[in-house]
């Protein structure tokens, strides 16, 4: 898996598909996605039942087949009334006509009731409106379900710029809030001069973004500033923000770039996380069902590891430490404790060969990773993954984020447990940098190639490699 060199352009944007909003809130999009066909399928199975007496087989095949023909549905939260009313009809329309013509020309037809089949084809457009209209009343409390908007910043103070910060000021349910612009040139040579909203220049990004908590960043600058930008993204490396580029054309190292938009306005992500959408809910769903069995069955196991480390040597059973988890926020991680210390300062010693520090017991948990058991935990507090990067001491990153080139984006998943890097090599003390850029490297591949495939390959590779694998100390 190796990197990944794009060329992205507005041409090609315009010939694939433009997902649900990247700006718009990951629930929100989730009901966005299903209120259509869920209404389809819920129509059907009332009628079914009304005329029906029960929900028959041949009404079932027919709703999954309507909801593989309709998921996912179309973002309709922006479109105004008469828009709406126009939009399902004629997509119910086009469903409607191609199942009529299946049903007749295969006869199956005659499997369903006639008045439930005649109802349904009035009964399921007026369902979907309804639901429309229920989840925009709904839409405020969603959106407040998750917390605060998401602090934006816009490079480049020009039209195409002015044109997004416009429909990010008009969309109700962006949950965006826009901090301002950053901009190099001089007032007078500006599109619309504001230095309530400038910022400062290019070279302040990083720091602004710092400064401000910034989790967003617009980039829209011309192709003729392709060096700039280049240079921009150098810097940005040492941040966790979102980047997504505003084309007219880019060419880069892109972390799951992809075409979408938000508010309405084409964007190219540069640099984001891969779960997002469905794609999170379904890493997350896997995390707890994964960690729950794990936890179930290994709970003996634990039990025992915590009567052994209290007799082995003084001190907690369970060792925390401070680690930096998805978005560079700071988490607890739970180990067993394996050494005489319990170092958690602003300088940490990585454990080596034939360390001092490391208990007897200690040695025979970190070299089987069985003093990494309590993290399942951590998984199911939504601290951690069971794949993801491998979380450093917060010393560690702090160090490294200066020596490593992009080692921050490694933080736009959560932390796992185990991780591709891991089952590569790289595993245990990173005693040069080098081996620390080696790490690296194989992070952003795995969120670059992210897969639920990939995931269960790695936990997989990791089972067999923690039997004889002894870099760990």
């Amino acid at each position: 898996m190796s990197k990944t060199h794009l060329t992205l352009s507005a041409a090609a944007l315009n010939k694939q598909p433009v997902p649900a909003s990247l700006g718009r809130d990951n629930l929100l999009s989730i009901f966005e996605s299903v209120v259509g066909p869920g209404a389809f399928v819920f129509s059907l199975w009332a009628l079914a039942y009304y005329f029906e007496g029960e929900i028959y087989p041949p009404y079932l095949i027919l709703s999954v087949i309507v909801f593989a023909l309709t998921f996912p549905g179309q973002a309709r939260l922006q479109s105004s009334i008469p828009a709406l009313i126009a939009d399902i009809a004629i997509n119910w329309a086009g469903v409607a006509g191609l199942l009529l013509i299946t049903g007749f020309a295969t006869g199956y037809h005659r499997e369903f009731s006639k008045q439930a089949l005649i109802t349904w084809l009035w009964l399921a457009p007026l369902t979907e409106l309804g639901a429309c209209f229920v989840l925009r009343i709904a839409a405020p409390m969603l959106l407040e379900l998750q917390g605060p908007r998401q602090r934006a910043i816009i490079v480049g103070m020009n039209e195409q710029g002015l044109a997004l910060a416009e429909k990010i000021k008009n969309s109700p349910y962006a949950r965006i809030e826009l901090t301002g612009f950053v901009d190099s040139r001089s007032a007078d040579r500006l599109t619309s001069p504001s230095p309530q909203s400038l910022l400062g220049k290019l070279s302040d990004l990083a720091s602004l973004v710092q400064a401000n908590r910034i989790q967003l960043i617009y980039l829209s600058l011309p192709m003729a500033s392709q060096p700039r930008i280049l240079q921009v993204l150098d810097e940005l490396k040492d941040t966790t923000a979102s980047i997504y580029f505003v084309p007219d054309m880019f060419v880069t190292d892109l972390i799951q770039g992809q075409p979408g938009s938000v508010c309405g306005m084409p964007i190219i992500s540069v640099c984001d996380t891969p779960f997002k959408g469905a794609n999170g809910a379904l890493k997350r769903i896997s995390d707890i069902v994964l960690s729950l069995l794990i936890l179930v069955l290994i709970s003996p196991l634990l039990l025992v590891i915590a009567v052994a480390v209290k007799m082995d040597s003084p001190g907690p059973v369970i060792f925390k430490q401070r680690r930096y988890g998805q978005d560079g926020e700071e988490i607890l991680i739970y180990k067993f404790r394996s050494m005489t210390v319990t170092e958690d300062g602003g300088t940490i010693k990585q454990a080596e060969k034939n360390d001092q520090r490391i208990t007897r017991l200690g040695a025979f948990l970190r070299r089987s990773s069985l003093d990494e058991l309590p993290q399942f935990v951590n998984v199911l507090q939504g601290r951690m993954s069971i794949v993801g990067p491998r979380p450093h001491a917060v010393a560690h990153n702090e160090l490294y984020r200066k020596l490593i080139k992009g080692y921050m984006v490694r933080h736009k998943v959560k932390p796992g447990i185990t991780g591709w890097a891991q089952v590569n090599g790289y595993r245990g003390e990173t005693r040069t940098l080098d081996k620390m850029q080696g790490r690296i490297d194989f992070d952003l591949d795995y969120l670059r190639n992210w897969s639920l495939r990939l995931d269960i390959h790695i936990i997989l590779k990791t089972i067999r490699l923690v039997l004889k694998d002894q870099q760990a100390y």
